[in-house]
């Protein structure tokens, strides 16, 4: 896979709480220059980042319920709408972390769903955080994701304990079958790691290291 393939896997992604405008801006330039996939960012930059990669074929991405994911369905589905409104057209929430540890898959589902319906056009990926849930938790979010009508599962935020792994990939793409996408992120870092998790079945990389993944 040469740079330019690679680089159409990558989610360009700058998510630290203190990123000021003039970051931001400079990773929308370098998601031009390199052709990533999308630039993801917090709910208050999208309408920045969907000016500035307006006509770059670049996608404006924008996280919700971030990091936790525990806040009611009704603001994480606001939220949702605020960000497709101010430009956003890929959307990653978090799951309710908690409720997925009770059991209550059906609560679960409907929270995913709540967002779906909030994002209109907007493609919507399913953060489960892989490393606080079991094997069989990880299954049950994914096809709770599915049942909603979600577009991607994603491993990780990349706040929490741990990030993406090839086994948790291998699982999710077992679980959703071949026409969701799923999307690796969290501690990808460079090309050998990038290529294990497309190996292992992703269709999209969450990095910040971007430029390091497709320069090697």
């Amino acid at each position: 896979m040469n740079a330019r393939e690679l680089a159409g896997y990558i989610d360009h992604t700058l998510l630290k709480p203190d990123a000021t405008a003039a970051q931001i801006m400079k990773i929308c330039d370098e998601a031009r220059e390199y052709h990533f996939a999308s630039v993801c960012v917090n709910p208050s930059r999208i309408a920045l980042v969907a000016k500035a990669l307006e006509g770059s074929g670049v996608t404006p991405c924008c996280v919700v319920g971030f990091p936790f994911g525990a806040i009611p369905t009704e603001s994480k589905a606001a939220e949702a709408a605020v960000a497709v409104k101010n430009g956003a057209r890929e959307v990653d929430m978090v799951i309710d972390i908690g409720t997925a540890k009770d059991g209550d898959w059906a609560k679960v589902e409907g929270d995913i769903a709540a967002v779906k319906q909030a994002c209109g056009a907007a493609k919507l990926k399913v953060i489960i955080e892989a490393c606080l849930l079991t094997d069989e938790e990880k299954v049950q979010a994914c096809l709770a994701s599915k049942r909603a009508g979600a577009d991607f599962v994603k491993t990780s935020t990349g706040f929490s304990k741990g990030g993406a792994t090839a086994a948790d990939v291998k699982l999710m793409r077992q679980t959703v079958g071949p026409e969701m996408g799923v999307k690796a992120s969290g501690g990808i870092h460079n090309r050998a790691e990038a290529l294990a998790m497309i190996e292992a079945g992703a269709s999209r990389i969450g990095a910040s290291s971007g430029i390091a993944i497709v320069s090697e």
